[in-house]
């Protein structure tokens, strides 16, 4: 049986790493073993990025909400337990999409919000 070299499977896989490293400041986008570290840390930071947006967006609905509620004179604990008392199932992001476009639209569920109180 002949010998078989790993020649090819292994400058594929080094040459695969490389690409994810393009753009990598000094020798980690040169450096093999410099660069497989930083794509698996980039990995990492990935993947605890994708779980932060969530956070981030959550965050940010919540204070369009709180800053509309105070305009219409409610703070936003009080208005989203008026909500859920009027039986009004919408999720944060309608929520604060209805508070930017149609500020109308949220003074009336600000008024249902506190009727239901």
């Amino acid at each position: 049986m002949a010998r078989v070299k790993g020649a090819m499977m292994t400058r594929k896989r080094r040459n695969k790493v490389l690409k994810l490293a393009k753009g990598y400041w000094g020798a980690k986008s040169r450096h093999f073993k410099m660069a497989k570290q930083q794509v698996m840390k980039s990995g990492n930071y990935a993947f605890a990025g994708r779980k932060q947006k969530k956070r981030d967006f959550r965050s940010l609905w919540i204070t369009r909400i709180s800053a509309q509620c105070k305009v219409n004179g409610i703070n936003y604990s009080t208005f989203m337990n008026g909500l859920k008392k009027a039986g009004i199932d919408l999720n944060r992001k309608m929520l604060s999409e209805i508070a930017i476009s149609d500020k109308e639209g949220f003074a009336a569920l600000v008024e249902k919000a506190k009727a239901a109180l």
